[in-house]
């Protein structure tokens, strides 16, 4: 592996992308740190620390939500958004022919992606700002000054407020795409590994010096544990697939034969990646930030109705486990039909000339294929709905809860890092290097 690093390094190309989306990651860094103004950053973080919601959001911000940065939001609002144009196209029309009409008609989704992360994002901030105004700061006053849309003294720095944070979450979203596009891996993914990396080791070290001596002891190796089965599962997972042969028939031309080899369609029982798993993460928030939001109003029967939701849907609860497994699993189904459907396999077989040995081209390929699909997508999507709420399993054997992120935030950096290293692979394979993966 490390004769690959001094290979890839060797090549100017591949060496400019790689320090390319290195340095993104560092601005990344830097503009998670700077917070907006009136916020009481100790005051903060001890209240982001001590509330499972709020951590969960503050690390795949990588730390900004604890410092109210500009970046604290992260790229959450975007990735809502793309769920959201991903279920309305098979519904809407005008988005389903766009979706057909190849690269263009994609670029005008994602333009419209863009376009509906901003008032998300507006919301997201105004929720969370609402939250942490409301909230009362150890030194006095709350923890977030100045912070309200309807008054006229805060109208003008609530607003400058919210438009710093949105402005903040589209700045990450174009340097994830500008990652995808000059650098390694897709950006958007890169943006979530970099944040969760950055929060890891302050999480390994409560995790060690926190509760007690036994609890330490049980923590860390339960830790270790997870990280050891989640790295494995998902290398295998990701590697598994199931090669479908595919006969290319004979052909006739000027003279020459073309075809009647056979070749094989590597369906993947990941074909989702950990697309699926951020998806589940970003929908799950959302009920525990309104239930926040709610706990602050004046009316008992919603303060009542926030504490319900709040308790219900606690990350520690069977109820959020199940929902989380049940949301994993149907987004892998989901993600991963999406794709077949966009690579349209059938048609292109049926346009080449192959087939598939034992069925006819066309409508019975495709319904082969997806029956193929479905069965091997079951193991993936089991692995990773089990995975993702491992750790509350082990919880409940162990009576740790410090390992309550663990595993998710394992499964999305092992999985972007994979998926990095295949596309590294790809590149120094194609310059007849060995790669990373032997």
């Amino acid at each position: 592996m490390f004769q690959a690093v001094v290979s890839a390094f060797r090549i100017p190309d591949l060496r400019q992308k790689i320090l390319f989306t290195l340095a993104m990651l560092v601005i990344f860094r830097f503009i998670a740190t700077i917070p907006v103004p009136g916020v009481d950053r100790e005051g903060l973080q001890a209240f982001v620390q001590g509330n499972q919601l709020l951590g969960m959001l503050n690390l795949f911000s990588g730390s900004g939500l604890q410092y109210f940065s500009i970046a604290a939001l992260g790229v959450y609002p975007y990735i809502t958004a793309s769920i959201i144009m991903q279920l309305m196209t098979p519904i809407i029309p005008r988005l389903t022919d766009l979706s057909n009409e190849g690269q263009q008609g994609r670029n005008r989704i994602n333009q419209y992606t863009h376009w509906l992360t901003v008032p998300l994002a507006l919301l997201q901030g105004y929720a969370q700002g609402v939250l942490f105004s409301t909230q009362p700061s150890p030194t006095g006053g709350t923890l977030l000054e100045g912070f309200g849309l309807f008054d006229p003294e805060t109208f003008l720095p609530t607003v400058a407020i919210l438009a710093s944070m949105t402005a903040g979450t589209m700045l990450l979203v174009w340097i994830g795409e500008l990652i995808t596009e000059n650098g390694i891996g897709n950006g958007i993914s890169i943006i979530i590994f970099g944040g969760i990396v950055a929060s890891l080791p302050s999480a390994v070290a409560s995790l060690v010096t926190g509760g007690t001596v036994t609890a330490n002891v049980i923590g860390i190796v339960m830790f270790l544990v997870i990280g050891l089965i989640t790295i494995v599962g998902i290398i295998m997972i990701n590697e598994g697939q199931r090669r479908i042969p595919v006969h290319h028939a004979k052909r006739v031309r000027a003279g020459r034969v073309y075809g009647g080899s056979t070749t094989f369609i590597p369906l993947k029982v990941n074909s989702a990646g950990m697309i699926p798993l951020i998806f589940a993460v970003s929908i799950m928030v959302f009920p525990g930030m309104i239930a926040q939001y709610m706990a602050a109003s004046s009316t008992e029967w919603v303060r009542n109705a926030a504490g319900w939701l709040a308790r219900v849907l606690s990350p520690d609860t069977f109820q959020y486990n199940l929902v989380y497994f049940v949301m994993v699993v149907g987004f892998t189904y989901f993600y991963t039909m999406v794709i077949f459907q966009q690579q349209k396999i059938p048609e292109n077989l049926q346009r080449q000339g192959a087939f598939i040995p034992g069925v006819r081209p066309g409508r019975n390929t495709e319904t082969y294929l997806q029956r193929v699909l479905n069965r091997i997508t079951l193991i993936g999507a089991v692995f990773l709905g089990v995975v993702a709420v491992l750790p509350w399993i082990a919880s409940l054997i162990t009576g740790v809860n410090a390992l309550q992120l663990g595993a998710t935030s394992m499964l999305i950096v092992v999985g972007v890092a994979v998926d990095t290293m295949r596309q590294l692979e790809a590149q120094l394979m194609m310059r007849n290097y060995e790669g990373f993966i032997r």
